[in-house]
């Protein structure tokens, strides 16, 4: 089976919807907190540690990435939030931009939102479930450094995120990921695989 993911190239970069390329491929988003390992997870899905830049200053990334797969089907990268040393104006300016994205692209097929496991489910976190329910948008959550707890404390963490989650009624489907030991990479692709049509590919 072809692994679509390892053919991921950078295509542009949108700081405004009028920047957006145009459809009609099909479209997965990553979105996270600015310190939650998003970069992380998508060069560890794509096997590229140079495809989505990775900083250690949280809310670096200020732009919508987008990288082919194929001629049909991208992903797409959007703006770390959440982190409290962004300014107000450059903060509500990313929550607009990421709005536009999740309002206007009929061709999205998913939003995988990037949680760190040891601190899930913060506002932004919610919001962004919330936005997705709100614009029917199918999403996948996925718990990052899990590397960083033991075992038991990071299904515990797993179980918990799953537990508020149906309690609230919100159909979100929840994994485990460490970028550092490939834990959970498949869990992911089969998601992706499921969104972008290519199980039986």
């Amino acid at each position: 089976m072809i692994n679509y993911y390892n053919r991921a190239n950078f295509l542009t970069s949108a700081s405004q919807p009028g920047q957006f390329p145009e459809e009609p491929a099909m479209e997965v988003a990553f979105a996270g907190r600015s310190n939650a390992g998003k970069s992380s997870a998508i060069n560890t899905l794509c096997q590229n540690k140079n495809l989505a830049r990775t900083s250690k200053t949280p809310g670096r990334t200020q732009l919508i990435n987008f990288f082919t797969l194929d001629d049909t089907r991208r992903l797409v990268d959007l703006p770390g939030y959440g982190y409290a040393k962004v300014p107000e104006k450059m903060r509500k300016d990313w929550q607009k931009l990421m709005e536009n994205y999740l309002s206007a692209r009929d061709m999205l097929r998913g939003l995988v939102i990037i949680m760190d496991i040891r601190h899930p489910l913060k506002d932004y976190d919610m919001q962004m479930i919330d936005w997705c329910r709100h614009f029917q948008i199918p999403t996948h959550i996925v718990l990052t450094k899990a590397d960083k707890l033991k075992r038991g404390p990071a299904m515990q963490s797993l179980n918990s995120v799953k537990k508020i989650l149906n309690e609230a009624g919100m159909n979100v489907s929840v994994q485990m990921f460490s970028a550092l030991n490939k834990t959970g990479v498949n869990d992911l692709q089969k998601i992706l695989d499921q969104w972008f049509n290519l199980e039986a590919a």
